[in-house]
């Protein structure tokens, strides 16, 4: 199945929604929405901002394995998510990690639900075997997404990240396809 071009509509009282793959051309506002978050939030626990020539070398290592979407409302894009390789090594080519970006300003709209359920379908589609997500404990939103999405927590790291001059844990969570 081909999923080039592929796009899905989801209709909110306000807006369409539409949740396609990412271009080259998206690589700008996916940056900003993750910059916000590297900012304000330990969901990440990058410390400088990426820049853009940074984001761009990250979507060309994402190829057809290993999708970028993009949640646009109104010609705007409003989220991102995406299927990374979780270890390079062979072993592990059907094991994905997952990464999920809503805008701040539209979070708690469902958007991150959709987001989700799409790159869990495409991870099936692409016939990848396990979905595994990396979640700072203090992250309740993102571990109950998870959660209401059938992963399971399996791992949990103490102390392993620092960011705002504080110590985080890391929840690991596992869906298998």
């Amino acid at each position: 199945m081909s999923w080039t071009h592929r796009t899905r509509h989801h209709q909110t009282p306000h807006m369409a929604r539409t949740i396609r793959d990412a271009t080259p051309a998206d690589a700008a506002a996916i940056s900003r929405i993750y910059n916000f978050y590297v900012r304000t939030s330990t969901c990440t626990y990058a410390l400088e901002e990426e820049t853009l020539d940074e984001r761009h070398a990250w979507l060309d290592a994402h190829g057809p394995m290993h999708p970028v979407l993009v949640v646009e409302e109104q010609g705007e894009i409003v989220a991102w998510g995406s299927l990374s390789t979780y270890n390079p090594r062979r072993g592990y080519a059907r094991t994905v990690e997952d990464s999920i970006y809503v805008r701040d300003d539209r979070r708690g709209t469902g958007i991150g639900g959709e987001l989700l359920s799409t790159l869990i379908e495409r991870a099936r589609a692409l016939g990848h075997h396990t979905i595994i997500a990396g979640a700072s404990a203090d992250q309740d939103a993102s571990i109950a997404l998870h959660a209401a999405h059938g992963f399971v927590e399996v791992a949990r790291l103490r102390e392993v990240g620092r960011k705002f001059d504080r110590w985080l844990d890391v929840v690991y969570l596992q869906k298998a396809l």
